[in-house]
């Protein structure tokens, strides 16, 4: 090889060497976007229903990476649980875990998502019309008459709740006249018009209400939850079934606003994280609902029973004429009973028809 070759070879050689080098050096630094947070408050201090909503959380971190956080505050850390809606719409949050009853006092409907008269139907069946049958849009329909800067939605199907605790077991309708009893939403309508005293407390504050003789009974619940507060202490009669809130689920709500500004992907993320969690929930509550039965009846003593029927017709006589007074009041209210009406007589039509008696089965295997 001679001379010049080798000459043109350092030349080539250093050329590519020297433009590489500029380009190192002319390369732009990218500065990474921070990740988007969120602050959302939950209407529960502890238990099983806010590790529910740190199960939702999860969720969303799990899908979103390190790009869409949510800062999961407990129960009243920035407002009472009355205000967290208004607060979400004002932006002083942007977000809440709690459920439409909770807000029940701007508009009755409020309680049709969730907390309404049963129609033969469970809370799965509710979010099927949620999503499948036109609540979702009455339900932002609702937002838009009230004037909410507000995003929703809803998960995890609950069991229906227990009628509750008694001081003594509760065997005909006839005995629940005229005790002061708690609960909350519409279905302190449905029992004041069978003729109890209703007083609407937040969770915390039922167990002592009942100790000191404020309330003569109480619901909240599931069994986990209301051994949690200690309702084993104050009585030993505990009623499963119940239709004053037989089907009812969370709702995640989010500033307008602020979701409305995230990417399309992250919205999505939020939304589906939402669908996820309502299986999680289901199999996972259910589960401990059951374990935790059993404790309070084998570890503290309690008498659980399966409220009459006759309580429950009156109740479902009850709901028909809540039912009918504020529809006549509220043309919306009424709009959303019919829709539910005619998507409950066609799903459960189907399910009742097909579904085998479950219970045959049980007592078959179990006594």
């Amino acid at each position: 090889m001679n001379d010049m070759t080798n000459r043109r070879k350092f030349l080539k050689g250093g050329a590519i060497a020297g433009a590489a080098a500029v380009g190192t050096l002319a390369a732009p630094s990218i500065a990474k976007a921070e990740p988007t947070t969120l602050k959302m408050q939950a209407a529960w201090g502890g238990g099983i229903f806010l590790e529910n909503a740190k199960a939702y959380v999860d969720r969303v971190h799990a899908m979103a990476g390190k790009d869409l956080k949510i800062d999961l505050l407990a129960v009243n850390a920035v407002v009472k649980t009355s205000q967290m809606q208004d607060a979400v719409h004002r932006g002083v949050l942007d977000a809440a875990h709690y459920v439409p009853a909770y807000w029940y006092s701007k508009s009755k409907a409020a309680s049709l998502f969730g907390t309404g008269p049963c129609f033969g139907w469970s809370s799965q069946e509710v979010l099927g019309w949620c999503h499948y049958g036109g609540g979702m849009e009455l339900f932002n329909e609702l937002m838009e008459s009230l004037g909410l800067n507000v995003v929703s939605f809803f998960n995890s199907p609950m069991p229906a709740q227990p009628l509750g605790w008694f001081k003594e077991q509760i065997k005909d309708a006839s005995q629940m006249e005229g005790l002061k009893y708690r609960t909350v939403g519409l279905a302190a309508d449905v029992l004041l018009e069978m003729g109890m005293s209703v007083v609407q407390l937040p969770g915390g504050e039922i167990q002592p209400a009942m100790k000191s003789g404020l309330i003569d009974a109480a619901e909240y619940n599931n069994p986990t939850a209301d051994r949690d507060f200690g309702m084993q202490d104050v009585s030993k009669d505990y009623h499963l079934a119940s239709f004053h809130q037989s089907q009812e689920f969370f709702e995640v709500t989010f500033n307008k606003k602020k979701f409305n500004s995230l990417p399309e992907e992250h919205q999505a993320i939020l939304r589906h994280a939402s669908e996820a969690e309502s299986s999680n929930f289901y199999w996972h509550n259910t589960s401990q609902y059951a374990v935790d039965l059993v404790k309070l009846q084998e570890e503290s003593g309690v008498n659980v029973h399966r409220t009459p029927d006759s309580v429950m017709q009156a109740q479902l006589n009850a709901w028909d004429i809540v039912i009918d007074r504020i529809s006549a009041e509220d043309p919306f209210f009424a709009k959303v009973v019919a829709s539910q009406k005619a998507y409950a007589k066609d799903v459960m039509n189907y399910l009742n028809l097909n579904q085998p008696d479950y219970k045959l089965a049980y007592k078959h295997y179990f006594g």
